[in-house]
């Protein structure tokens, strides 16, 4: 396998706003976010699609990803959230991760039109910080 971001995140050796950190799975900030606050969930084993993913896995991922649609409501704001995962193709990143986009009506996301944004200093920390003290207790 060659070198993968998410599990060089995972691994401690790549910086990253997290959000989630749980024994089998983390979440943290895009660097890249359709919307601030956009969150990827990955499981802390490299998987690299969903099919692949192992079946214990299948319930805690999912509830984390129910908790992360949560906070990013209560915890920024948002009216809802968009959640997707790629398979391979749009897969920027091999390793599986799943999309928690915070969205709210009028907000201009089209489609699978994905136009991406830039933190500003601290801003990233903040919403981090924000979305981990919205997160429902498991």
């Amino acid at each position: 396998m060659t070198e993968c971001v998410f599990c060089a995140i995972v691994a401690g050796d790549a910086a990253a706003e997290m959000v989630l950190d749980e024994p089998d799975l983390v979440a943290f900030l895009d660097r890249r976010p359709v919307f601030k606050g956009h969150v990827l969930l990955v499981p802390r084993t490299h998987v690299a699609t969903l099919p692949d993913l192992p079946a214990g896995l299948r319930e805690p991922f999912l509830v984390a990803a129910q908790r992360l649609a949560a906070a990013v409501v209560d915890g920024l704001g948002a009216q809802g959230s968009f959640v997707a995962i790629n398979n391979t193709v749009s897969q920027s990143v091999p390793h599986l991760h799943l999309h928690v986009v915070p969205r709210t009506k009028g907000d201009g996301l089209r489609g699978f039109f994905w136009p991406r944004r830039k933190y500003g200093d601290g801003e990233a920390a903040e919403h981090a910080a924000r979305l981990r003290a919205a997160l429902p207790a498991v």
